[in-house]
């Protein structure tokens, strides 16, 4: 065991455990004012829910003694034989537990912002358990726990891209089509807090430096490595952002900025490990990978944004399909261009001369898209049959703060206050429409 290894994956686990309060804020000022608190509390449920599950049979299903390449068996329940002494590689297993814990609590706070103004909240508890069970601990099983995509098909997923972002993203593709479309409002409105905006996508960043460089699972060159290439595909992702939405609108979006500082992410987190150095044998030019990496996640996100407010069938409120569906999936598909074998011991990518590693990306990306989809569906359908998933509209045009909570983010009623809100106008280029008076139907039109 090594001691300075410990003390930065215990660091790590706190940094991206602030992520999910940090993303509970960039959600809430997002949406409208009157639902502002009930979108924090979705995330900060996670966290209350999640630690439970994992603890009891969530880590167990994930990381204990493969069951035919797809899940793990339950001799971990309750975190038996997980103790200080036993060590994960120069970590105790405590400590890996903890790091992983942190990454199964954001993966459902994600999907959240597919149906935030609508959802009931116990309807939301249910599906939490039952998809952390059925969805999520498997997938991490098959890429980190010794299933079939780490061991047998050997795709490469650093540190979420497979898990995390592709997992929610087609999960949130689901959870639209399934709760439904808001009522009551167009589907393109304005953030309510920017300011919230900036703040949660700040904490994000920050406490995404635990989440890609602490993945080494050690304090050392790798770690060093995944935290600049982290931060650099991170502003340059918020930099492209920032442009397209200047050059649709003729502003600079506030909003925008925040929100391709955070595609730049979601996009290098399963290749922060194994990209750097480009080409490998010269060795000078270690950000190019993450530079186009960023400035690619924000392209196609932006346009998928734009694309997918124009399919009234799909109102996926906050765009996670847009930010962490595609951005996950340009991630790992750039994994295998990118990657470079010398690194981290891994495949080389395309980049390097060699396609073997592109196709087992492109399959990995397929089977995680594919099983979060439909079993998602599955647990959706499964609620439906002995719950509402939604609140009534009258709740709904209330605002969940006050229908599902009682408690008001804002102790104050200001005419038009509560109708602004909503991810993508400038984000997306996109002229704002009006607010709409209360009781309006609202119109696509």
């Amino acid at each position: 065991m090594d001691s300075g290894d410990t003390a930065w994956i215990l660091m790590s686990s706190a940094l991206v455990l602030l992520m999910t309060p940090g993303l509970a804020f960039f959600y809430s000022g997002l949406v409208r004012s009157k639902n502002a608190a009930a979108t924090i509390m979705q995330s900060f449920i996670m966290v209350l829910v999640v630690s439970v599950v994992w603890v009891l049979w969530g880590y167990s299903l994930a990381f204990s003694t493969d069951v035919g390449g797809f899940v793990g068996n339950l001799e971990l329940f309750g975190l038996r034989n997980v103790g200080m002494g036993a060590t994960n590689g120069s970590i105790p297993d405590l400590v890996f537990m903890a790091f992983q814990m942190m990454f199964a609590i954001i993966t459902p706070a994600l999907i959240t912002g597919a149906f935030v103004e609508r959802i009931r909240f116990s309807a939301l508890l249910v599906f939490t358990v039952a998809w952390v069970t059925i969805v999520y601990a498997p997938l991490a099983h098959w890429v980190w726990g010794g299933g079939w995509i780490g061991t047998e098909l050997e795709a490469l997923d650093f540190a979420g891209g497979t898990v995390v972002h592709i997992n929610a993203g087609m999960a949130a593709v689901a959870a639209a089509l399934m709760v439904g479309r808001r009522g009551g409002i167009a589907r393109d409105t304005v953030p309510h807090d920017v300011p919230k905006v900036v703040l949660g996508a700040a904490l994000l960043w920050f406490g995404w430096f635990g989440f890609n460089a602490g993945s080494q699972l050690a304090a050392d060159g790798g770690a060093a490595n995944a935290f600049v290439q982290t931060n650099t595909a991170a502003a340059m992702g918020g930099l492209a952002w920032l442009a397209l939405s200047w050059y649709h609108t003729g502003k600079p979006s506030v909003v925008g900025a925040a929100t391709g500082a955070v595609a730049g992410l979601v996009a290098i987190t399963p290749a922060a490990g194994f990209v750097g150095e480009w080409p490998a044998t010269d060795g000078y030019l270690n950000a190019f990978p993450a530079l186009i990496i960023g400035a690619m996640s924000s392209v196609l996100g932006f346009y998928t944004v734009r694309f997918l407010h124009r399919v009234k069938e799909l109102d996926d409120t906050l765009d996670v399909f847009a930010v962490h569906g595609v951005g996950g999936l340009w991630g790992a598909f750039a994994t295998g261009i990118f990657a470079v074998g010398a690194i981290a011991g891994t495949r080389d990518g395309l980049i390097e001369g060699s396609f073997d590693l592109l196709w087992r990306q492109l399959a990995a990306m397929g089977a995680a898209a594919g099983w979060s989809f439909v079993m998602s569906l599955g647990i959706f359908y499964a609620i439906k049959q002995f719950m509402p998933l939604r609140v009534e509209e009258p709740d709904e045009l209330v605002g969940l703060d006050r229908s599902e909570h009682e408690e008001p983010a804002y102790q104050y009623d200001e005419p038009g206050l509560g109708y602004s809100g909503g991810v993508s106008t400038v984000v997306a280029g996109e002229a704002a429409p009006q607010a709409e008076p209360a009781g309006s139907s609202g119109s696509e039109d």
